[in-house]
């Protein structure tokens, strides 16, 4: 087993070398924010439930150790910024008190597990809330320049990546299983209400300097196993209202990124169509080398994520086989794939700008 995986991943990185070296541009740092599906351990350093600093989670990790990102090994900006050639060991959270000041330079990590566009959803989790992500964005812009002036930190941020993933906490805690804001707006008004969310903080990030940002549209959030769990616990089929609410949310999301790019003079502004790439290894499993979609590798696979995903909790004896390691979140295996949509279908796409 070990013969394999080492071919594979030899095969994957070989791959990877190839494409990165001839269609993507030379970014010159990485910079990330949103929710656990890209938060590399800043949860550890606040008040918080939403906790992945605890075995099993990282048990693939380097060293096996528990960093914080909620799964078994690396999220997807790790591995991109690994195969950038941006780091040697993944992105740090900024939030890490011993963290290098060097490291400021190629990359950082403003994340928060249990955030969400929506300001409501952040007071219930107890999560760094994006405006707040923000708040220690224009922090580190000031610590860069006093490391190397204002120009090479102009250059930096205007040549960085800039990841943004988020949106999927807001509709699960807020308007189906916490249905707070459904006695404010209706699904549509809180999609729109969400959207105006995202259309500040882009252009805040231009603002700031970021010129080349990919989004991150919803998942089949009906997919998930905890909503299965929730509401299909016999069948354990999708929710498919939820996944018709996430791809309208999606399609409105892209609408807005192409508008909001051609009123930004020099912006490049992608969107992640992760509903069609998760919903492709759900309804594909077997070809990409999965034997279970329908729950995590964590306990029972059904409930247990953060809190619940614990030391006492039995894993499974192969985690590369499930697509999601808790209830909530994907395996490794699922990021490194994720990492080859972004890298041959969607990042190529700034050298055409």
């Amino acid at each position: 087993m070990a013969l394999i995986a080492f071919f594979f991943f030899t095969i994957f990185f070989c791959n990877i070398s190839i494409i990165t070296s001839q269609a993507i541009p030379k970014f010159t740092s990485i910079l990330v924010f949103g929710d656990s599906t890209v938060d590399t351990g800043n949860n550890n350093h606040i008040l918080t439930i939403a906790k992945g600093n605890h075995p099993p989670y990282g048990q693939d990790y380097p060293n096996h150790i528990p960093t914080g990102r909620f799964s078994n090994g690396k999220l997807v900006p790790d591995i991109l910024a690994i195969l950038l050639n941006l780091k040697k060991n993944g992105v740090p959270p900024y939030m890490q008190p011993d963290l290098p000041t060097n490291e400021l330079l190629t990359g950082i990590c403003f994340a928060s597990g249990g955030t969400g566009y929506d300001e409501l959803t952040s007071t219930i989790s107890g999560a760094i809330p994006m405006r707040k992500q923000l708040d220690y964005f224009k922090e580190y812009l000031r610590k860069i320049r006093v490391l190397v002036g204002e120009i090479e930190a102009e250059r930096i941020v205007n040549g960085a990546l800039v990841i943004v993933s988020a949106g999927t906490n807001d509709f699960i805690f807020n308007f189906y299983d916490l249905p707070k804001r459904r006695l404010r707006f209706s699904l549509s008004k809180y999609q729109d209400f969400l959207l105006g969310k995202v259309q500040s903080f882009v252009k805040e990030l231009y603002d700031l300097g970021c010129r080349n940002i990919i989004v991150n549209g919803l998942p089949p959030i009906g997919c998930l196993p905890i909503q299965m769990t929730a509401k299909s616990p016999l069948l354990r089929t999708c929710i498919n209202k939820e996944n018709f609410d996430a791809q309208i949310y999606n399609q409105k999301l892209e609408h807005l990124l192409l508008q909001l790019q051609a009123h930004l003079p020099g912006s490049k502004i992608l969107y992640i169509d992760s509903y069609a790439f998760v919903s492709d290894l759900i309804n594909n499993a077997q070809e990409y080398g999965f034997e279970e979609t329908k729950r995590g590798c964590c306990g029972s696979g059904l409930v247990e994520a953060g809190p619940l995903c614990t030391r006492l909790s039995p894993v499974c004896s192969d985690p590369s086989q499930f697509i999601f390691f808790d209830s909530i979140h994907p395996t490794e295996s699922t990021y490194y794939k994720a990492t080859d949509y972004l890298l041959k279908q969607l990042l190529p796409k700034f050298e055409k700008f």
